[in-house]
């Protein structure tokens, strides 16, 4: 038998192995060295923080349908013309608008004429109380079947003060925030089933503070003449009308909203885009909300977000990437109360045949990054998990499956891998839809170091694509 041939044959294969094997390293080589200069322009040359400045400081809480709105919709679209982009655009959505009026005001009354202030704001939805104001008994309760379980009898005519707090056990803050969120979001309709006149909410913090933190709630198809108002209260007020309720059960809690649901009104996504060079068709997004609520200026919820995503198209193009895929930045209106921006823009996505490739999200503050979420499938997240040695020397370190982003979610049934960045959470909550949520809460390297982050991301989606079966043509 001849041993040549398949002597020739291994020599060969081995050959083949050394090259795809430096190549391999070669490539590595390349990108660590593409993700340092990314990194270097967010953190020595960075404009995020200055922006965020404008948006926060400037022009401040940005609430659905309110003049602040378009005036971030105006700034944002000018800053993005400023980039060279090739194409800077406005989608026009229509968007609700609820407006909260003068400042509310409550009380707990131990006993006629002695009372205790305590801090509240109305939750995003909720209806007036009348024009003096709401007085009433209050019936504490921790979940909706502790509501069943007492029944009509005990709570008609009550104001329902749900109290359960945000687990603390939960090392992910954000489950701690799904576990507890439903009676902020549902509890007026579910306390008006049993005859209450009001709702009172404990704040969505696991922080023990003043600051109440509203959020949005809803009535779905109940009638007007049967909607009751809802408020939140600061979680230090919370514990001393859950203490004062346990020593004196037949206090009476007063508070007064002048909020209103007016007619909507048009806004506006604001879109900037760099077309692609190979695949202009594949469409990777980067993107965060424009609106905030408006109790402060929204700089963590989600200014940040915003702001990261525009620096990650600029940054890119300052080291003179030119990607293969169209980049595009997406910033969102009316996340908050009711997500319209981004059902609006799946919408014409479905309706102009676009095809997306990748998106991601930054909506869960401007914290230090760790890491990505993913919406994606195993072969899929498998590439995505070889990238991951690139990010460590950055501390970013956490790649998982599961979740990625309110506002791109609409797109999921289009096809494409989404993704949302995962800032440390810690103190998120702290501020998130609170008065609290300022500019000054915002460090300044860790809103870059994110930004920095999140590019890295988009250059490894771009330059190698994603494995077969998705939306894009791959490589």
């Amino acid at each position: 038998m001849n041993s040549k041939p398949h002597s020739f044959f291994l020599r060969s294969f081995c050959v083949f192995l050394f090259l795809a094997a430096t190549l391999a390293l070669n490539a590595q080589a390349e990108d660590a060295e593409m993700i340092r200069k990314l990194y270097d322009k967010a953190l020595q040359e960075g404009k995020s923080y200055d922006w965020l400045n404008y948006l926060s400081n400037q022009i401040g809480g940005r609430l659905s349908g309110s003049v602040q709105a378009q005036q971030a919709v105006d700034y944002t679209r000018a800053e993005l013309e400023t980039l060279d982009l090739d194409r800077v655009w406005l989608q026009p959505v229509m968007v609700p608008k609820w407006v909260r009026g003068i400042p509310e005001f409550a009380y707990i009354e131990s006993t006629p004429g002695n009372t205790n202030n305590v801090p509240i704001c109305a939750l995003g939805g909720s209806v007036a109380t009348p024009p003096g104001g709401l007085k009433a008994g209050v019936v504490e309760v921790k979940d909706f079947e502790e509501l069943k379980r007492l029944g009509r009898k005990a709570i008609e005519g009550k104001i329902v003060f749900f109290n359960r707090p945000m687990d603390p056990a939960k090392i992910n803050t954000f489950e701690a925030y799904s576990g507890a969120v439903n009676q902020r979001s549902s509890g007026a309709v579910e306390a008006s089933q049993y005859g209450a006149v009001g709702v009172i909410v404990r704040s969505m913090s696991l922080r023990l503070d003043n600051y109440p933190h509203t959020g949005t709630m809803r009535y779905g198809e109940q009638p007007l003449n049967a909607r009751i108002p809802a408020a939140a209260i600061s979680t230090n007020g919370a514990e001393l009308l859950s203490t004062t309720l346990r020593l004196n059960p037949e206090i009476q809690f007063y508070f007064k909203q002048n909020c209103r649901q007016l007619e909507d009104v048009q806004s506006y996504n604001v879109i900037g885009e760099i077309r692609g060079s190979e695949f202009p068709d594949e469409i990777i997004v980067v993107g965060g909300h424009l609106d905030s609520w408006d109790l402060g200026d929204g700089s963590h919820d989600d200014g940040a977000g915003c702001v990261q995503s525009m620096e990650v198209l600029r940054i890119l193009k300052e080291t003179g990437y030119r990607p293969k895929r169209t980049l595009r930045v997406v910033l969102f209106m009316n996340e908050e109360n009711g997500l319209r921006g981004g059902r609006k823009y799946a919408e014409e996505a479905q309706r102009k045949g676009e095809t997306h490739h990748f998106a991601l999200e930054s909506d869960s503050g401007g914290f230090s990054p760790k890491g990505f979420s993913f919406d994606c499938s195993e072969t899929q997240f498998a590439r995505l998990l070889a990238w991951k040695p690139l990010f460590e020397p950055y501390m970013v370190y956490h790649f998982v499956q599961g979740g990625s982003g309110a506002d791109i979610g609409p797109l999921r049934s289009q096809g494409p891998v989404l993704a949302g960045l995962r800032p440390d959470s810690q103190r998120y909550f702290d501020y998130h839809h609170a008065e609290s949520d300022t500019f000054e809460a915002v460090n300044r390297r860790e809103l870059e170091l994110g930004a920095a982050a999140m590019a890295s991301l988009i250059y490894l989606v771009d330059r190698y694509g994603l494995p077969a079966g998705d939306t894009g043509k791959g490589e």
